[in-house]
């Protein structure tokens, strides 16, 4: 009796387990529509394009073995006077394709305020080379945003953590 009871308890812990959907990303779609900004065109803000390495896997010993990491990327507002826009930030894979592009809208961030995007240690979409690309607006004499990632994994009692900066390409 208690051998069947505890079968069908692993049973129902098993089928639960496995109904658990996983998140692609931290950042749910709703934050983003609760930032989202109307930009008009005859606004006189400066353009900009800024690409950001990031790595959801690092080789470890040989290119046959491999480390998922955390990644965390930062979207900061480096100035303590004025809002700027993101237009853009789209996640590509090593090969180039794009995996998901993380608002259709452009969004706001307040002045010295920071936005992140979490890709989680299982999503390994991006792969060993993947990277971010923004385009964002600002007002004129405004200092450019600085966007960061954090690569971070933890095994057992060891840690690796390293951090990559963008840099503007237009």
């Amino acid at each position: 009796m208690k051998i069947n009871l505890l079968l069908s308890i692993l049973v129902v812990i098993s089928y639960i387990s496995c109904d658990k959907k996983t998140e692609i990303s931290s950042i749910s779609p709703e934050n983003w529509s609760k930032r989202m900004a109307t930009l008009n065109d005859k606004d006189s803000l400066e353009y900009g394009k800024s690409y950001l390495s990031i790595y959801s896997q690092i080789y470890s010993i040989s290119q046959l073995k491999k480390h998922n990491l955390t990644a965390m990327i930062g979207l900061r507002n480096t100035s303590d006077t004025d809002t700027i826009y993101v237009l853009r930030a789209e996640y590509f894979d090593t090969h180039g394709h794009s995996v998901r592009n993380y608002f259709e809208h452009p969004i706001y961030l307040a002045p010295m305020e920071t936005a992140e995007i979490v890709i989680e240690e299982n999503d390994i979409s991006g792969g060993t080379g993947s990277n971010f690309l923004f385009e964002w607006k600002i007002p004129d004499n405004c200092p450019e945003p600085l966007f960061e990632g954090i690569m971070s994994s933890t095994m057992g009692q060891q840690g690796l953590s390293f951090t990559t900066q963008g840099i503007r390409i237009k």
